[in-house]
């Protein structure tokens, strides 16, 4: 049989691990196609031509076909409330990994391919990386021995391309546990030189956002993926069940929120003073002043004056009848 027209997808976030499955693959002879999933939870430094690892790991591996696919609003619904259970924050990591998985699988069947390939390693990450959640995934995602895990495959049972000798079995690896020594070395040995995340990143691991977003949708009836850009700057208050307000701690955030907030939203900006951009969801004005009062750095005086901007409309006004005396 002839390797070199065996094609195979595989899952690439730009990390270490998926960046060196496909590596083995690569001396395989066997023609890899990437798939790369992206999120607004995602912690990677984005570009334009997607994550900054994964175009980097493209490079590293020889400008390999790359399709790239944003998870929107299906995957909100499953960080809502997940089949499989939430992890220590709002992840929902095995329910991600299945939807994942199965997208996939739909780009395997699409270009005929011959099966797909992950860079996951046994027992390293506490959730999906365990032999009853690996085995879960394969038969939820419907794809059942057709995924490949070439640096745990020794620890795990033959998948259907090893058996059928499209890969060799005795070229895979045996990896297991949470150490990256060997992943490390095994990079210097093979040439791979630059990984910027070694291990990704996920904003809903964060306790302090997992609480921003169970606070959002306990409040909201139709969450919507736009809306998470707004819970990733800025200090976050909720005064009451009818109101939030949003504090930019910094001329960057003071930038994003000016852009991200949404026109049902009230935008207060300082006009006279060196105060910081609030954003406030609901109707009261006064609680939203009060926190552009409380965090700004210098004194406010009397004759202080806020630009404000809601439904597409801005105005001048004075803040000295909102201040608390």
């Amino acid at each position: 049989m002839n390797q070199s027209k065996i094609k195979a997808v595989g899952l690439l976030s730009g990390g270490l691990d998926s960046t060196l499955a496909a590596k083995l693959m690569i001396e395989q002879e066997i023609e890899i196609y990437a798939i790369n999933f992206t999120s607004p939870f995602c912690t990677c430094t984005p570009k334009a031509a997607g994550c900054a690892a994964v175009v980097t790991a493209v490079k590293e591996l020889g400008n390999i076909p790359l399709k790239q696919v944003a998870l929107r609003s299906e995957y909100l619904e499953i960080v809502r409330n997940p089949k499989h259970g939430h992890g220590s924050g709002m992840n929902p990591c095995v329910d991600c990994r299945i939807m994942k998985v199965k997208k996939a699988g739909d780009y395997m069947h699409k270009i005929g391919a011959a099966f797909i390939f992950t860079g996951e390693v046994l027992s390293q990450r506490p959730m999906t990386q365990h032999k009853p959640t690996l085995n879960l995934i394969d038969q939820e995602s419907g794809l059942q021995g057709y995924i490949l895990r070439p640096l745990s495959a020794v620890h795990l049972e033959p998948t259907i391309p090893e058996m059928k000798g499209q890969v060799d079995r005795s070229r895979l690896l045996g990896i297991s546990g949470r150490s990256r020594k060997t992943q490390i070395s095994l990079a210097t040995e093979k040439g791979i030189k630059d990984y910027p995340c070694p291990a990704g990143g996920c904003l809903l691991t964060d306790k302090n956002f997992s609480d921003r977003i169970r606070d959002y949708f306990s409040h909201t009836e139709h969450p919507s993926i736009k809306d998470i850009q707004l819970l990733k700057v800025g200090r976050h208050f909720r005064v009451d069940t009818s109101n939030k307000v949003i504090v930019a701690r910094n001329e960057h955030e003071c930038k994003v929120l000016k852009k991200q907030y949404h026109e049902k939203d009230h935008l207060l900006a300082p006009l006279n003073f060196p105060g910081p951009v609030v954003v406030l969801q609901g109707r009261s004005l006064k609680a939203a002043i009060d926190k552009m009062v409380r965090y700004t750095k210098r004194y406010v005086p009397e004759s202080a004056r806020i630009t404000h901007s809601y439904r597409g409309k801005s105005k001048i006004v004075s803040i000295k009848d909102y201040l608390v005396n």
